[in-house]
């Protein structure tokens, strides 16, 4: 139980970064602090990448909420259908910071900060089967 109890709040936090990487791409893209985290060199390329990253930003949203409607139905009993949910949702986020990763080295760093929440919210959620 402690371990799903672990899983859970590691999937939430997980949800957490994403959301704040909705914010950052659907929110606030156009803001010089935002695109350059991005490695977006200058702003006229930032608006040029805004309806991409607006775009985006919503896939991070959605699998953000994917996380938090799992843990909600687990909380309320509906355990198989809400750890379902966590763990689709978590390895979505795994795989697109894999996809991430796959455009260079120079994503790795973001790559790491995206999947590792996620990957290690799976892998508690598997040792909890044990």
């Amino acid at each position: 139980m402690r371990v799903q109890i672990a899983a859970s709040v590691v999937a939430v936090l997980a949800a957490a970064l994403h959301v704040a990487i909705w914010r950052m791409e659907s929110l606030t893209w156009q803001a010089p602090t935002t695109w350059r985290r991005f490695s977006v060199p200058n702003q006229a390329d930032a608006d040029t990448l805004a309806p991409m990253a607006y775009n985006q930003g919503f896939y991070n949203l959605f699998l953000a909420v994917g996380v938090v409607v799992g843990v909600g139905l687990v909380a309320t009993g509906n355990r198989p259908a809400g750890w379902a949910l966590v763990a689709f949702s978590c390895a979505s986020m795994v795989a697109a910071a894999a996809v991430l990763r796959s455009g260079g080295r120079h994503y790795t760093r973001a790559a790491v900060t995206q999947g590792c929440l996620p990957l290690l919210a799976i892998v508690l959620l598997l040792l909890s089967t044990l």
